[in-house]
C-alpha cells in the first residue's frame, strides 16, 4: 500500500485539520470532534442544514459546507458512522432557532445514530426534521440497508434544501424539497477496481483483472453483477437502463444528470461516459437541463464511476440555479 499518510488511526483527524488550514475562512472544527461546521454557525434566523456519514468519500460531506449547501458535516471513521455524539454536537452548533433539517444516507449506522442525535436535542428545544436518501437503484434490503443505499444522489440534495434554506424557508419547506430531490432521483455505480482502506493496507474485496462489479456500493458492497470488463458503452448502457427503468420517465422530461468519479478514474474516462449518457438520453428524447462530471462522492481510491440521473422541474432548476460557495464547489 502507498498511500499519503503517517498513522492510519490518525488518518481522518489529520484531514480534518487539512481541511480548516486550507478554507480558514470557510470552516471551522467543533473542539474534540471530528465535526466541522461553516465558520459562522449558525446563521441567524436560517434552517441549518446538516449531514455526514464515514469518512472516505471525500469531497463530501465537508467540502459542501457554506453558502448555498450545508451548515456542518460529521465525519466517522472511514466507512464509519460517526456516533450518535458527534451528529448531537453537528445538529447542536448550526440550530440558530429555526430547527435542522438532517440529510441522512440510507445506511444502518448513519439512520440509527442520526435518530439518537435528533431524539437528544429535541429535548433541549431544537427542532430536527430528516431526509434519508435512497438513490442506489442496483441493491434493495442489503446487508447494510433496509430499503436501498444512498449514493451520489446526496449531494443533489444538499443543494436543494441549502438553496431552499438560504431563502429564509422553513423547516417543513426544506424538508419538502430535499425529499422531492429523493423522490426523482436515481444512481447506479460501477467498479473496475476494489478500493483500499488505510487501516487494513489491502484491497477491501477481491475483483480479478479482467472483472468489473457492477451495481457496487460506495463503501465495496457487493452490487448485482460480476462480470469480464466491458467497454464504456456497454457499462454506460447498463448503469443508465437500470436508473431510467427505476425513474421511469416521460418522453420530454428535463433531468439533471451526473457521472461521478469513484476516486481512481481520470477525467478522460468520465466524459467518455458521459458522452454515451447523453446519446441514450436523446434517443429516448429525455432533455438534459444540465450535466455535472466529476468527483463528487468517490470510495477512497476505487477505479469506477456512478450515473446519476434526477428529473427537475421548474421548481428544482430554480434551486439548483442558485449560487453555491463551498470548498467542493462553487458556482455564480
Amino acid at each position: 500500500m502507498k498511500k499519503l499518510i503517517n498513522d492510519p488511526e490518525a488518518v481522518v483527524d489529520e484531514m480534518l485539520d487539512g481541511m480548516v488550514a486550507a478554507h480558514p475562512d470557510r470552516l471551522r472544527r467543533l473542539s474534540g470532534t471530528n465535526v466541522l461546521v461553516r465558520d459562522n454557525a449558525p446563521v441567524d434566523g436560517k434552517v441549518g442544514v446538516v449531514s455526514g456519514g464515514g469518512s472516505g468519500h471525500e469531497p463530501a460531506h465537508a467540502g459542501y459546507i457554506g453558502d448555498g449547501m450545508l451548515d456542518g458535516a460529521a465525519a466517522g471513521e472511514v466507512f464509519s458512522s460517526p456516533t450518535a455524539d458527534e451528529f448531537e454536537e453537528l445538529i447542536t452548533a448550526c440550530d440558530s432557532g429555526a430547527g435542522v433539517l438532517a440529510v441522512v444516507k440510507n445506511y444502518e449506522g448513519d439512520v440509527m445514530n442520526f435518530d439518537t442525535a435528533a431524539e437528544l436535542v429535541e429535548m433541549e428545544g431544537t427542532e430536527v426534521a430528516t431526509v434519508v436518501v435512497n438513490d442506489d437503484v442496483a441493491v434493495e434490503d442489503s446487508e447494510y440497508t433496509s430499503g436501498r443505499r444512498g449514493v451520489c444522489g446526496t449531494v443533489l440534495v444538499h443543494q436543494v434544501a441549502g438553496a431552499k434554506a438560504a431563502m429564509g424557508a422553513d423547516l417543513d419547506e426544506v424538508q419538502r424539497v430535499a425529499q422531492k430531490v429523493i423522490d426523482n432521483v436515481g444512481t447506479m455505480g460501477v467498479a473496475l477496481t476494489s478500493c483500499t482502506t488505510p487501516e487494513k493496507g489491502e484491497p477491501t474485496f477481491d475483483l480479478g483483472e479482467d472483472e468489473i462489479e457492477v451495481g457496487i456500493g460506495i463503501h465495496g458492497e457487493p452490487g448485482v453483477e460480476r462480470t469480464t470488463h466491458m467497454s464504456a458503452d456497454a457499462i454506460t448502457d447498463e448503469l443508465t437502463d437500470a436508473v431510467l427503468d427505476d425513474l421511469d420517465l416521460d418522453e420530454g422530461a428535463d433531468v439533471l444528470t451526473v457521472v461521478n468519479g469513484m476516486g481512481g478514474t481520470p477525467l478522460m474516462e468520465l466524459y467518455v461516459v458521459n458522452r454515451r449518457l447523453q446519446e441514450l438520453l436523446g434517443e429516448q428524447a429525455i432533455e438534459t437541463w444540465d450535466s455535472w462530471v466529476g468527483e463528487y462522492m468517490t470510495s477512497l481510491d476505487m477505479a469506477g464511476c456512478s450515473a446519476t440521473i434526477c428529473s427537475v422541474d421548474d421548481e428544482l432548476k430554480d434551486l439548483l440555479d442558485e449560487p453555491v460557495d463551498t470548498p467542493a464547489m462553487v458556482t455564480k
